[in-house]
């Protein structure tokens, strides 16, 4: 399977030196709790940020910053080098920064041209101004055949295609609409090994398109198959901070599964065990 995006315009502010994001110790707190505390990570294009963390880590709040959900209450949010305070989700998306939730926000039953417009239908210019079905199958056919997803019909739901499917039309579908920036919210957690192959692949792609993504995940494995740089969270505190370079997936594993508090429990579990 040939997988290819169409590359980004060279010419962006960024230029692959200043970050696409970037978040200098950023902190979040909802009343007397604090969900992140001075976290700090770099956004660049053409590179994947691995964003790690188990439950509770505060990958979900970290998320919704970038995405411009919720606002830090403290650090900052930078955007091609200027700060940035976003109001809305909205605002994110007009600085060309996307996120692919987990649940993919699609509804299963609607075709999958459907599904790819959704919430921005394109309608005809003349009277009635009903949906422009032709124009958005065409359309929908042409972005996902670009990222080398072919599909025999776009009429059909979009429930019935394969999770790993489901993920690369929710991908196309953001670069279609302007994103610079992925933000990828554990897309092979509900994932078989051959469909989060799938994914894992499509990542690539839009990273050596010169795409900046941001891959949340809690597989360390997927993880240091497609990352560039690593950002391991704890209770909402950054644990580590390093690149591809820098780490060996066992320590990377390591440090994800626990580091010392694992290695102190499987000397407990052993000497228990005799």
């Amino acid at each position: 399977m040939t997988i290819s995006v169409e590359k980004t315009d060279s010419t962006t502010p960024s230029g692959g030196k200043v970050p696409l994001v970037e978040l200098k110790n950023v902190g979040k707190s909802y009343g007397n709790i604090t969900a992140l505390k001075d976290i700090s990570l770099r956004v660049h294009a053409g590179e994947v940020t691995g964003i790690l963390g188990d439950n509770g880590a505060g990958k979900s709040t970290l998320i919704k910053i970038i995405s411009g959900l919720h606002q830090q209450t403290e650090g900052d949010l930078l955007v091609d080098g200027e700060s940035t305070r976003f109001t809305s989700p909205a605002d994110a998306l007009d600085k060309g920064i996307a996120t692919v939730y987990q649940n993919l926000a699609v509804v299963p039953l609607m075709p999958v041209w459907r599904n790819f417009f959704l919430g921005q239908e394109v309608r005809r210019k003349s009277f009635p101004y009903s949906l422009d079905a032709n124009a958005m199958r065409a359309t929908t056919l042409t972005e996902l055949s670009k990222m080398g997803i072919e599909l025999p019909d776009v009429d059909a739901p979009i429930g019935s295609l394969s999770g790993g499917q489901r993920q690369c039309v929710a991908i196309a579908r953001a670069v279609f609409f302007g994103a610079r920036v992925l933000i990828l919210d554990e897309p092979t957690a509900a994932l078989g090994v051959k469909q989060s192959g799938v994914v894992l692949k499509y990542i690539t792609a839009a990273k050596e398109a010169g795409f900046g993504v941001v891959f949340i995940t809690h597989n360390p494995h997927h993880a240091h198959m497609v990352g560039d740089h690593f950002v391991l969270l704890n209770r909402g505190r950054q644990k580590l901070d390093c690149a591809y370079d820098d780490i060996t997936l066992e320590h990377l594993t390591q440090q994800m599964a626990g580091g010392d508090e694992l290695e102190a429990l499987s000397h407990e579990l052993s000497r228990n065990s005799k």
